[in-house]
């Protein structure tokens, strides 16, 4: 290579990191420096509350236990 297409090389290479730096700062930006605001957290307690008896009550469906409607057609459809 000549020091002609060297020094064409760098130039390229130096100009496409110009463009790629000023590019990503135009995308992503600077951080704000701005103070933030944090939640505290609350603290657990051990004590759990009574839960809602229209949804836990005695006469609610046990949706554990499997319910059919009508027959099957084919009670071993893969065997």
């Amino acid at each position: 290579m000549k020091k002609s297409d060297i020094a064409a090389v760098i130039l390229i290479a130096s100009v496409s990191a110009l463009i790629a730096w000023f590019s990503a700062n135009a995308v992503i930006g600077e951080p704000k420096q701005s103070a933030l605001k944090v939640k505290t957290a609350h603290t657990i307690s051990a004590t759990v509350d009574k839960p809602d008896d229209r949804v836990f009550n005695s006469e609610a469906i046990n949706p554990t236990v499997e319910r059919s409607i009508g027959k099957s057609a084919n009670s071993l459809p893969f065997n």
